[in-house]
């Protein structure tokens, strides 16, 4: 996996490579890029996708800054500069990042895809983002929330996986998820930091950028989302100038695990006809 050395660490990233339309995508909190594995499939014939794996607790390069959402805004920018990629298609679910890199930072890109994130003040969002605030903000709590969410019969409860998926998530998939913050000391130590550095007003500023970006934006939100309010899309889509928004049954957070192929589909098309 190539790896590029930013200004607050070493970040690892999948890259197709290629000719076609640059498309980076975003992970979410606890996850790496193999949460893209499937979409990256459906589209690396024709597009270059690149997926760094962000300093959420499944990043296996401990950062030589301590991670924040402030600081990951900067390192998503910083990555697009140090990799000189132009006319981006930004796509992040799950976390609200995107949002603030579109307000900040637009010009590399040319498009903007949301999917099922953390919006306005739903930050952090439900009950597996409060599960993590407090298992940040107490000494021993992530261990536990680690191994808790490491028991296999346990994986589909609703403070975990089965908030986000309807679908079960392979379990060496999971592992690879969980691994870091399971092993690795400095990892924990990233996480925690994170966790207890949250800014709670910062997606709401970034709404009021996102008013301002003025290239065409697609909003995907799953109907039976439990922790992201399906009002949050139709409000993130009207708010964007060229706002579209497509929403998808049969599916909660993470619609890259639950519906790839029509997520691969929708991202196809957007990137062609917006």
């Amino acid at each position: 996996m190539p790896e590029i050395t930013l200004s607050a660490g070493t970040v690892e990233y999948e890259d197709t490579g290629g000719e076609g339309p640059v498309v980076v995508l975003l992970h979410g909190l606890v996850h790496d890029a193999s949460v893209w594995r499937k979409v990256i499939a459906e589209l690396r014939t024709d597009h270059r996708l690149l997926a760094p794996t962000l300093p959420y607790g499944s990043h296996r390069r401990p950062m030589t800054r301590p991670p924040t959402p402030d600081l990951v805004n900067e390192l998503v920018a910083e990555f697009l500069e140090r990799l000189d990629l132009r006319d981006v298609t930004l796509v992040e679910s799950d976390c609200g990042r995107a949002q603030t890199v579109a307000a900040r930072h637009p010009r590399r890109l040319a498009r903007l895809v949301l999917i099922s994130c953390e919006a306005f003040d739903n930050y952090p969002p439900g009950l597996p983002g409060r599960m993590i605030t407090a298992a940040c903000g107490v000494p021993g709590g992530i261990p536990l929330m680690v191994r808790v969410l490491g028991l296999k019969p346990l994986r589909r409860l609703p403070v975990g996986l089965g908030a986000l998926t309807k679908r079960p998530v392979p379990d060496e998939i999971v592992d690879r998820w969980l691994r870091p913050l399971r092993t690795d000391p400095a990892i924990r130590r990233d996480f925690r930091h994170y966790g207890t550095h949250v800014r709670r007003t910062e997606l709401l500023e970034a709404a009021r950028g996102l008013r301002y970006f003025d290239r065409p934006a697609l909003v995907v939100w799953a109907t039976e989302d439990r922790m992201m309010p399906r009002e949050h899309g139709r409000l993130l889509a009207e708010l964007l100038p060229r706002g579209r928004l497509v929403e998808l049954n049969d599916t909660r957070t993470l619609i890259a695990e639950d519906r790839p192929e029509r997520l691969a589909s929708l991202l196809r098309w957007f990137v062609a006809e917006g």
